[in-house]
């Protein structure tokens, strides 16, 4: 059987059996939230890497491998206006071969990455049911997606997200995602009942963050600063305390923070990019954490119905690598390209520049945007309810989730012979008793591996 992995796959594969719990990869995942590289649960059972053609035999073991794509940075000098204009026609060509003949769903935010897939989709005509969620009592990040959709004329339905609907869906969702990426990231699941009757398929704006914009750094940073750099992109809040106590409890060798330092760096000195720390941490991103979790909360989409990616294309993988890190920065390409096409659109307002638009936005600043700034605490202030801004929120606190979420973590007798009771305790002191949205992380993952160890056969 031959297996040809795109350049960010938006489904991982796995090969080999899960056999031998390996300790030191569910150390980095706790860490991180993602497995690092083709690290699995278990030593044993391996992730095909992506841009990599692998051949394998009868009994699914690998006979050879070859990669096809080496992520590079070979920028071309061309206007802006240029290089808008050759992405646009690339963009809605790849949208065009995924949508043509479908009525296409697509989720909406306040953000660039959908807003532009709503440009492309309607200069192309597709047929498109629009939707987007907001927390209950948070942001109403849909009041954004409703305009969106309304200038492009998409059908639109607005969704809220409610207090304590993951412990109805954890089980489903441990089976969909397999346990690799933790259960309060992927908000969709909320919803996961309504999907396919709203379309064919699914139209995704992920990764567009990452693939058209600079990573904020001078392309001259050194080596070493780059790995410092991705040691703090990749941790998570309270992650790197809970993998040093995982790893302490279980005797492994040496120093958790410096396994990781070292992991981190033989992965980026693969990619060797030297001319360009911008075009070399996008790819390590790219190759890494994109496939390993972006990737894994894909698997809820697609679960209902078939899902695509314009910015997962190879062939836009490749136009990145032909752009100067100059155009890249600050979203230039896709703000552009939305001026160019739609207009109205641009002139919505750009969540994260709030209420600034596509035209305005830099002027978020002082004294320019302490107006709203002003307005807007007040507002929060003032309001006789608890401001909700991250889905943990609504699944950890309370009464009722504190139960749930107890029984996962403390009934769990083959996780308690895995994961020292006393480990998860102490956690889960620290996130009520010191600082919730510090370690709510960190309960997030012992949750997450309460329920992949519920699930190894005995």
């Amino acid at each position: 059987m031959i297996i040809s992995n795109h350049i960010i796959p938006s489904k991982v594969t796995f090969v080999g059996e899960q056999k031998t719990l390996d300790l030191k990869a569910i150390c980095v995942f706790s860490a991180l939230g993602f497995f690092l590289d083709d690290d699995t649960y278990c030593i044993e059972q391996k992730a095909l890497q992506p841009a990599t053609i692998y051949k394998l035999d009868e009994q699914n073991k690998i006979v050879s491998k070859e990669a096809y794509f080496k992520w590079h940075h070979a920028p071309q000098e061309r206007s802006l206006r240029q290089i808008t204009e050759e992405f646009a026609a690339l963009f809605e060509q790849i949208l065009k071969e995924q949508s043509e003949n479908k009525k296409v769903i697509l989720p909406l935010s306040g953000g660039l990455d959908s807003r532009s897939q709503a440009c492309g989709l309607h200069h192309i005509g597709a047929n498109v049911q629009a939707y987007s969620y907001s927390f209950e009592n948070g942001h109403n990040e849909t009041a954004y997606s409703k305009q969106i959709a309304k200038t492009c004329g998409f059908p639109f339905q607005a969704l809220s997200v409610p207090k304590g609907y993951l412990w109805d869906k954890v089980e489903d969702l441990a089976k969909i995602n397999g346990c690799y990426s933790d259960f309060t990231h992927p908000r969709q699941m909320a919803f996961i009942d309504q999907y396919a009757a709203m379309g064919e398929i699914f139209s995704l704006g992920h990764w567009g963050d990452v693939l058209f914009d600079d990573m904020g750094v001078k392309d001259d940073l050194s080596f070493e600063a780059q790995v410092q750099l991705l040691f703090k992109k990749v941790v998570k809040k309270g992650g790197l305390e809970l993998a040093t106590e995982l790893w302490k409890a279980w005797n492994l060798e040496g120093d958790f923070k410096d396994y990781l330092h070292e992991r981190l760096s033989t992965l980026l000195k693969k990619i060797n990019i030297p001319e360009s720390a911008n075009a070399q941490i996008r790819a390590f991103k790219s190759m890494y954490w994109a496939p390993r979790w972006t990737s894994v909360n894909l698997s809820v989409f697609e679960s209902q119905r078939p899902i695509a990616l314009p910015y997962y294309d190879n062939r836009m993988c490749e136009f990145i690598c032909s752009v100067p890190e100059k155009q890249l920065a600050g979203r230039q390409i896709q703000i552009e390209y939305m001026k160019m096409r739609n207009p109205a659109l641009a002139k919505i307002a750009w969540q994260s520049q709030k209420p600034f638009n596509l035209y305005n936005y830099h002027w978020n600043k002082k004294p320019y945007n302490l107006p709203y700034r002003i307005m807007d605490k007040a507002k929060r202030i003032l309001s006789t309810q608890n401001y909700v801004q991250r889905n943990w929120e609504l699944q950890f606190l309370g009464s009722e989730n504190e139960s749930y979420l107890q029984h996962y973590l403390f009934q769990n007798e083959k996780m308690n012979a895995i994961i020292p009771k006393s480990l998860t305790a102490e956690f889960y002191r620290k996130f009520q008793q010191e600082n919730d949205v510090y370690y709510s992380h960190s309960v997030s993952m012992l949750l997450t591996l309460s329920l992949f160890i519920k699930s190894l056969k005995a």
